[in-house]
């Protein structure tokens, strides 16, 4: 949340309303100096104009003192010079003084508001100077000789102390002008930084919600194709056997849909199914599956109940998953398999081999996401993933995740 701030209007009518009422005393002021002067001394209408042109030089140019610090505390410092060598008597315009010294110190570099405070504390003893012969002359008549320190030191002190005051606090809101201004900065840094998190993470999430419907979606439809092929061959030659591959086909198609609606269920808000992932154990169920489709499988797989992580272990499912649908789609009627999983030295490997064509074929540049996908999942967990032809022929899928 930012601080509240005056704006550009609100700081300009604040030094309006400033100067205005700096203003407004310089009546009674000049009625005072009237009436004192008629009993002490002769006041002239030349002193009047003085005076007057004087409070002008002092005030007016407050109203430029943010934009223009330097030059305004050069005009404001000029006429207080200016008051010394005219006037032997104190001016209430002379608080623009202190003003400008603030407004130098807050609004303009630290140098700039060294020197206005050098000069400020150069003018206070040279206006003491100035203000004690005058007041030595009206009580005795003359000048006096020599200075009276007892009086002359407390003076200087006095004046002092608005020029410094005035210094101090426009540095200390300078500091903390800055520094609010450093944490609005990192605030917005960070806040970016926190929007470019949110946004990589949902396309990281995207890119793997878009692996698990590719990886489901290609699965469920090639057993489905494959058995609904079989089914229309079976009809013709022994219908006995139709029944059954259409009965894969519903079971096939009802678990990819299942699946299809808890990755879509992450993009709804206020989804809570809870399906669980598929696991290492699952990928038995996958090979009886793609068994009952109609392809020779050979399975090797690990003992029931191995604990791997559960993104390693949905990864191996994905990498079993993927490969099989790609000999369906790429190895040609007839081609038999072999999967084999297993354990050990600290890492799961995962071989996924068949005798067709599909090395003929290409699966790696045949334009699909399948193999691009599988290589992503492995190397989100720094495993390793080899695809190419196999030895005599076919095509010999092999990952290594770690456990570790």
């Amino acid at each position: 949340m930012r601080p509240w701030r005056l704006g550009p209007r609100g700081r300009w009518w604040f030094d309006v309303m400033l100067a205005g009422t700096l203003f407004l005393i310089i009546p009674f002021y000049a009625i005072q100096v009237m009436v004192n002067g008629g009993a002490a001394k002769d006041v002239t209408s030349t002193s009047h104009v003085a005076d007057l042109v004087l409070v002008v030089l002092q005030l007016v140019p407050l109203l430029w003192r943010r934009r223009h610090p330097v030059i305004v505390y050069a005009i404001v410092a000029g006429a207080c010079g200016l008051q010394v060598l005219l006037i032997d008597y104190p001016l209430v315009s002379q608080v623009s003084y202190p003003i400008a010294v603030y407004s130098v110190a807050r609004y303009a570099s630290p140098r700039w508001g060294l020197a206005a405070l050098a000069v400020g504390l150069l003018g206070s003893v040279l206006g003491t100077h100035d203000w004690m012969q005058a007041v030595d002359a009206t009580t005795n008549g003359e000048p006096q000789d020599g200075i009276n320190w007892s009086t002359y030191v407390p003076v200087v002190l006095s004046l002092a102390t608005f020029p410094v005051a005035a210094w101090a606090l426009g540095a200390l809101a300078r500091t903390r002008a800055a520094y609010v201004d450093s944490l609005i900065q990192r605030n917005e840094q960070l806040r970016r930084e926190a929007e470019q998190r949110a946004e990589l993470g949902a396309t990281q999430e995207r890119a793997r919600i878009a692996r698990e419907m590719h990886d489901v979606v290609a699965h469920g439809l090639s057993v489905i194709v494959v058995q609904a092929d079989g089914a229309r061959y079976a009809a013709e030659q022994d219908p006995t056997l139709a029944p059954k591959a259409l009965e894969t086909v519903a079971q096939t198609a009802r678990e990819a849909l299942t699946e299809m609606r808890q990755l879509l269920g992450l993009l709804r808000d206020g989804d809570t199914l809870t399906r669980p992932q598929p696991r290492l154990g699952d990928i038995a169920t996958l090979v009886e599956e793609t068994r009952a489709g109609g392809m020779e499988l050979a399975a090797t797989l690990p003992e029931p109940g191995l604990a791997v992580p559960e993104g390693v272990a949905l990864t191996a499912y994905r990498v079993v998953q993927e490969s099989l649908s790609n000999v369906r789609k790429h190895a040609g009627p007839g081609a038999a398999a072999r999967v084999t999983v297993t354990a050990g030295g600290g890492g799961l490997e995962i071989e996924v081999v068949d005798d067709g064509r599909g090395a003929a074929a290409d699966a790696s540049r045949s334009g699909g996401l399948g193999l691009v996908g599988m290589e992503e999942r492995i190397t989100a967990h720094n495993g390793t993933l080899e695809t190419g032809p196999a030895p005599g022929g076919g095509f010999r899928v092999y990952a290594k995740l770690p456990l570790i």
